[in-house]
């Protein structure tokens, strides 16, 4: 059937048995399989993994980590599935810049997290390519911005996948993919290799998308030493419209806000990994890799301008509304007209732009961004027994250095009735290149960056007795941040910032039986703000949320203290087996760091706030028994701010006259759904037919912008997918997909906006101020699968 299977053979870890005979697990934690791993039930703490990915679970690895993990829910906050954020345990590991990122990510021990913002594009990621994907709890070891735990993936070559298939598809709106892959070796000399084509003309309107996908490893064994070469590539197009007002998605469910609003992304990277065996009970590993990213975002924004007042120097011109900013006292004389002339709006030669009474403004913001990180990890792994004891070594060192380059600008244009946003001849002054007289909101940005960052860590498990294992170690993290302003007018660009942490690990294991194992432990971990973040620190000269900077306030960076312990085990069930975990988890957060709303439309600013809580509990159940299969999981996340104080949420019904709301100890953090439930069955037919379901619950969660949580939740939502396949012959398989099988028309994220700068544009005119990003209605896919 192609789902996405737990492999049998390691519940904890889902490693097969390798090579050489041994039920290892993970072995290393980052880079791809040790011959020389740690039993799962040695692991202190919550660890699921998955077997291959196909298709049939979406064009990206995200909807079948949504379909099964424990802990995890999917946010589609542009409204494109191949645009989602991953939450697991209240952290995110998201495309969108501006999302404060929590989540560490790695392929074959290359990190994924994009040096600019931490920012992960699974849209890039070649899912066929994926021989396992482990879900980490919080564990140190994967270094920098793991505070909620990390997700693996270790990829197929041409030693553990041989054969070669190809798959056809398509269906409702537009949905098309095509895929293949190829693998042989002979002993010495392997090489795998896949490509996967996308094309969906979206849902909803003007949200077309096309992904191009690459992945080659080529891989060498020379006595008991491994090496591969692995390149990929990927050229990504997504239509991501965003969130649609409430009062648009009431007349039409197809509606969107203002556009274009396009990400364009293209990245390749080339990495050489290898190991060697030093002797049976010692063997060193290491990789070293290049990547570069390109990507290009373009977004129509409505735009809050009004008539420069006749206080001003630029009386009937066009200006900022300045009305939600504090005003100087006393304000009065030149105070009032230096706080009135910063709003004034200017063109890129300086000029100031009459104002055009009945025009409905907005600009075309465009970012740039460009980088290249090489990295390289050495690690040796060894089970020599120490003391008499059964012991095994982790320890390793780690550097990830990027270069970066930023820019951005806003061109003035004018927002049509159908919401296209665009440059009109006859508005005066549009098609310029704009900023604020003061810098705020609007400012052309030209930035160079760069971070290295560093790592060193060691993790020892000694079996204390046959049943009772102690895992103990620690991670020493080092960033350097350097920005630079290259465009000679914003030297409060310029920063250069150091952070440091050590971040200690311990945890037990009990076998207390053969079938069940308990565990617990403690750990912390850190994250540096990134230079997206370290530069757009200031609530008085925000920025665009997609990225572009203005000021350059320092930010701590994030500890977090994470305590986990749990029983997991293997039990033999009639003819079948069934794998089972249960855990309790808790994560104590010390600076976080959030994104927030700006008074101006499209804007906003970073800031620490003092403690955070995320705590709760998995549990997961997998059976399996020939001629099918069945699983559950369910997770309850307490996800809340542990401190009092305001945020800012200008657009927020209940914020005061300031655009701030109170939070108090216990508030629930916005977009963190208390209860999630996932289940689903896999059976064999006769006349090799196979049918399967799965059914996924999200609870409600607030909005995005209510941490005060005054408002109402978005509601709970439920989805049920189907899936079918007729094994024609040994070569050929036709399957068929069914997605949102009830057509439910539930709201995936929620914000708010003001509706007010709109004006009289629709009628009647919106009023709500909540936007909604809706799920897609049913939806149908038909295909074919060859296997050579």
């Amino acid at each position: 059937m192609g789902r996405l299977f737990a492999c049998p053979l390691c519940h904890a870890c889902g490693s097969p048995t390798n090579a050489r005979g041994n039920r290892a697990c993970c072995g290393l934690w980052t880079l791809p399989d040790s011959d020389i791993g740690l039993a799962p039930d040695k692991v202190p703490g919550l660890l699921q993994s998955f077997g291959a990915i196909t298709a049939q679970h979406g064009a990206t690895v995200l909807n079948a980590l949504g379909a099964q993990a424990a802990g995890v829910s999917l946010a589609d906050t542009q409204g494109n599935a191949m645009f989602q954020d991953l939450r697991f345990h209240g952290f995110e590991a998201s495309p969108l810049q501006g999302t404060p990122q929590g989540i560490a990510v790695y392929q074959n021990g290359v990190r994924l997290n994009e040096a600019f913002g931490d920012t992960v594009n699974w849209d890039a990621i070649p899912q066929g390519a994926i021989a396992r994907m482990d879900v980490w709890s919080s564990n140190p070891v994967f270094g920098l911005n793991a505070l909620g735990g990390a997700v693996n993936m270790v990829m197929k070559n041409g030693f553990t996948w041989q054969g070669a298939e190809a798959s056809l598809q398509g269906g409702s709106y537009g949905h098309g993919m095509a895929s293949a892959q190829w693998g042989v070796n002979d002993g010495t000399f392997s090489f795998y290799g896949a490509a996967e084509g996308v094309t969906d003309a979206g849902w909803r309107f003007h949200s077309q998308s096309n992904l191009g996908r690459l992945y080659a490893d080529a891989g060498w064994r020379i006595g008991d030493s491994e090496i591969h070469l692995v390149a990929s590539g990927a050229a990504t197009s997504l239509g991501v419209v965003g969130p649609t007002p409430f009062d648009l998605t009431q007349r039409n469910s197809k509606s969107i806000y203002t556009f274009p609003q396009t990400t364009r992304n293209t990245i390749g990277s080339l990495a050489l990994n290898g190991k060697t065996r030093l002797d049976e009970h010692w063997q060193i590993e290491g990789s070293a890799y290049v990547r570069s990213l390109k990507q290009r975002h373009t977004d129509g924004n409505d735009g809050d301008f009004e008539k420069c007042s006749n206080s001003s120097s630029f009386a009937n011109k066009l200006c900022l509304q300045d009305d939600a900013f504090i005003r100087p006292a006393p304000f009065t004389g030149a105070a009032a007209l230096n706080f009135r002339n910063q709003f004034a709006i200017l063109d890129q030669n300086g000029a100031s732009i009459p104002f055009t009474a009945g025009a409905l403004y907005g600009t075309l913001d465009r970012t740039f961004t460009d980088s290249t990180t090489t990295g390289a990890t050495l690690q040796v792994t060894g089970n020599a027994p120490l003391l008499g004891m059964a012991n095994n070594l982790t320890a390793g060192f780690s550097f990830d250095g990027s270069g970066i380059g930023f820019r951005s600008a806003s061109t003035l244009g004018r927002v049509f009735p159908d919401f296209y946003l665009a440059a009109d001849p006859i508005l005066t002054g549009a098609g310029s290149i704009v900023h604020a007289n003061g810098n705020i909101g609007y400012a052309p940005v030209n930035l160079g960056a760069t971070t290295n960052y560093y790592g060193v860590y060691a993790v020892d498990a000694l079996d204390l007795t046959d049943t009772l294992t102690l895992t103990a170690g620690l991670r020493i993290n080092a960033a350097d941040i350097v920005t630079r302003d290259r465009s000679g007018i914003a030297a409060e660009l310029n920063g250069t910032h150091g952070y440091g942490h050590i971040n200690p690990l311990a945890g037990l294991t009990w076998k207390i039986s053969d079938s069940v194992s308990a565990f617990g432990g403690y750990s912390q971990a850190n994250r540096a703000p990134t230079p997206l973040e370290l530069d757009c620190a200031s609530q008085t000269l925000p920025c665009l949320l997609e990225g572009a900077l203005v000021a350059d306030p320092p930010l701590a960076q994030v500890v977090s203290h994470s305590y986990q312990a749990g029983l997991r085990g293997e039990t033999a069930i009639a003819d079948g087996k069934l794998n089972w975990s249960a855990s309790l988890f808790r994560t104590d957060s010390n600076n976080d760091i959030v994104a927030l709303a700006s008074v101006i439309a499209g804007r906003g600013y970073f800031t620490n706030v003092p403690s955070t809580q995320r705590q709760g509990v998995d549990m997961t159940a997998h059976y399996t028994a020939p001629g099918w299969s069945a699983y559950a999981s369910y997770s309850y996340l307490d996800a809340t701010y542990q401190f009092t104080g305001t945020l800012a949420s200008p657009n927020n019904p209940n914020a005061d006259a300031n655009g701030n709301v109170t939070v108090t100890p216990g508030r629930r953090m916005p977009l963190n759904p208390a209860n999630t439930a996932r289940a689903g069955v896999d059976v064999d037919l006769p006349y090799d037919l196979s049918v399967g379901s799965e059914l996924a619950f999200t609870g409600g969660q607030y909005f995005a912008g209510d941490p005060s949580n005054l408002n109402a939740k978005l509601p709970a939502t439920m989805v049920v997918n189907l899936r079918a396949a007729w094994q024609i012959d040994g070569r050929w398989q036709l399957f068929g997909l069914v997605d949102n099988l009830f057509d439910n028309r539930d709201a995936l994220y929620g914000a708010y906006f003001d509706p007010s700068n709109l004006g009289s544009l629709v009628t009647p005119a919106l009023s709500d101020p909540r936007t909604l990003t809706l799920r897609q209605p049913v939806s149908f896919q038909l295909g074919l699968k060859l296997k050579f």
